[in-house]
């Protein structure tokens, strides 16, 4: 578009970052008006996802772009993740028994006195002097000999008094009746169940947000109904003085349109704190408090197709946050049941050991390297095996009753959020009609005063009905979209969500003057 359209423009772009994104573009145009229009378009197109935030502080967002700005370094799903990352790490280290022990132990020792081994020499002379009288019956002189040399004692040195060695040894376990298969499951369903408790909070964030935005785009209509409402009555006041004065009407109907005034002004003046206390509040969730003012431009919204109540109830039992972490529960107690029966069985194992280094300790006595293959097995451990299995059982059998009594309590809340839905659509198709006749009648009565043929009290009290009829519509569209945001997380499908509001018929035809995305202009 540059090279063709625009041959001759040159621009320059200037950005920086202080509290909101501050953009200047200057440019030169060389040539006719339709090359200007090609470039404005051009760069529409290039800084459209850029241009939310404004010079004064005042950024304009839609209810998707505040969930990604929610979700940029928000500490609840920073946590959520570091609960995942602690999970993986769990699984690791029950992963770790399906390898070798490999370890190397060391020691310097100092005994009392030396290991030798002593023998008696009588027990050699004793059979030779044996031998000597068989020949020399009468012999003395061979046989006190035999007698001193059997009175000693014979020493050979095995080790010495000081001992040093380090040895390496390995553990491999080859049998462990299944612990290790089961203790890999425990490890998986431990990460699926931060996964789920991750997509939990994330879904709390998305229904919070959605309740807070479009608290905010709500107290930003009641103010724009309540202004047109004080508009219309302070005009009304206006023309009851003229008409006090040409004495058409009494000082009563004058003073009745005045009060009128008067409260209206009240009520719009509390509808703009609300809305200032909608407006911390959602800037305190996004974690954007530098910003002077956030205009929510996605507008409430009502479908008029809503699938029926059985199908969010069949979502429960598949896609409940809930009953789903409770189903992880149950899975990794009835593999530890499964562990705890494993007890029963001996376990086996290879081991090695490599002496590595030695210091007084001959190789004829310990050897330098030793293979081989033992096993354990618990034969009798005080009933322990038996109370861990009876301890397993019952932690199954509670999440399962607890994951039957979760489906019934997230049915009945099923059931309340719909309804809140379907009372929040009745009141819409109750006021579709009212709304046009209350718009007709304010017209008729305002000319009919101006004519001297309506009282003043017929046209406050048309004015009244037809704010009190907006604002009931307004109400009754927060309640279906903060409903339906709550209904759809409920079920575990808060993704959905972006479709039903874009399908949905918006709040703007209550305002036929306004477009979509028009806020109200709040004066200090």
């Amino acid at each position: 578009l540059i090279r063709y359209a625009l041959p001759k423009f040159t621009f320059s772009l200037c950005v920086y970052f202080k509290h909101s994104l501050l953009f200047s573009v200057y440019y030169i145009i060389t040539e006719t008006k339709a090359y200007m229009y090609y470039y404005k378009l051009f760069l529409c197109l290039l800084f459209l996802p850029a241009g939310l935030w404004a010079q004064s502080g005042e950024v304009s967002l839609t209810l998707e772009q505040s969930v990604s700005l929610m979700n940029k370094g928000n500490r609840t799903l920073q946590m959520a993740d570091k609960a995942v990352g602690i999970a993986r790490s769990e699984r690791q280290k029950m992963n770790s028994f399906w390898y070798p022990s490999l370890n190397a132990t060391g020691a310097y020792v100092h005994l009392s006195n030396n290991i030798e081994v002593k023998e008696p020499l009588k027990q050699f002379t004793d059979p030779a002097k044996d031998f000597v009288h068989s020949i020399l019956p009468d012999d003395r002189f061979i046989s006190s000999i035999l007698d001193n040399i059997g009175a000693h004692t014979l020493t050979f040195p095995l080790l010495q008094r000081n001992l040093t060695t380090i040895d390496a040894n390995i553990t491999w376990p080859v049998f462990t009746g299944g612990k290790r298969v089961f203790a890999t499951k425990i490890g998986n369903r431990m990460v699926d169940f931060a996964q789920v408790g991750r997509e939990e909070t994330e879904a709390v964030l998305q229904t919070d947000l959605v309740a807070a935005y479009y608290a905010l785009r709500l107290a930003q209509r009641v103010v724009k109904v309540r202004e047109e409402t004080y508009n219309g009555l302070q005009k009304h006041y206006q023309n009851a003085l003229k008409l006090e004065a040409n004495g058409m009407i009494n000082k009563a109907e004058r003073l009745f349109s005045q009060v009128s005034m008067d409260e209206a002004k009240r009520e719009l003046e509390s509808a703009r704190k609300d809305l200032t206390v909608a407006q911390n509040a959602l800037k305190v969730l996004l974690n954007v408090e530098d910003v002077t003012v956030i205009n929510p431009v996605s507008p409430l919204f009502m479908n008029d197709d809503l699938p029926n109540e059985l199908y969010f109830k069949n979502l429960i039992g598949g896609n409940n946050y809930m009953v789903n972490k409770l189903r992880l529960q149950e899975s990794m107690a009835d593999n530890q049941l499964k562990i705890s029966k494993s007890a029963y069985v001996p376990n086996i194992a290879l081991f090695g050991k490599q002496t590595l280094y030695a210091d007084n300790l001959p190789r004829n006595l310990m050897p330098r390297t030793m293979v081989g293959v033992g096993f354990t097995w618990n034969i009798f451990d005080g009933l322990n095996r038996e109370a861990n299995v009876r301890q397993a059982r019952l932690t199954k059998q509670t999440l399962t009753l607890g994951r039957e009594k979760a489906r019934n309590e997230l049915s009945v809340l099923v059931d309340k959020l719909y309804s809140e839905i379907q009372n929040a659509r009745d009141n819409v198709a109750a006021l579709n009609t009212t709304i046009e006749m209350s718009r007709e009648l304010v017209r008729i009565r305002k000319k009919s005063f101006q004519e001297g043929m309506a009282t003043s009290t017929e046209v406050i009290d048309a004015e009244t009905m037809l704010s009190k009829i907006q604002i009931a519509f307004l109400m009754a569209y927060y309640q279906y979209d903060v409903s339906l945001a709550s209904l759809l997380a409920t079920c575990g499908v808060p993704e959905t969500f972006w479709q039903y509001s874009r399908t949905g018929k918006t709040e703007d035809f209550i305002f036929p003057t306004y477009e979509s995305g028009d806020s109200p202009i709040i004066k200090e």
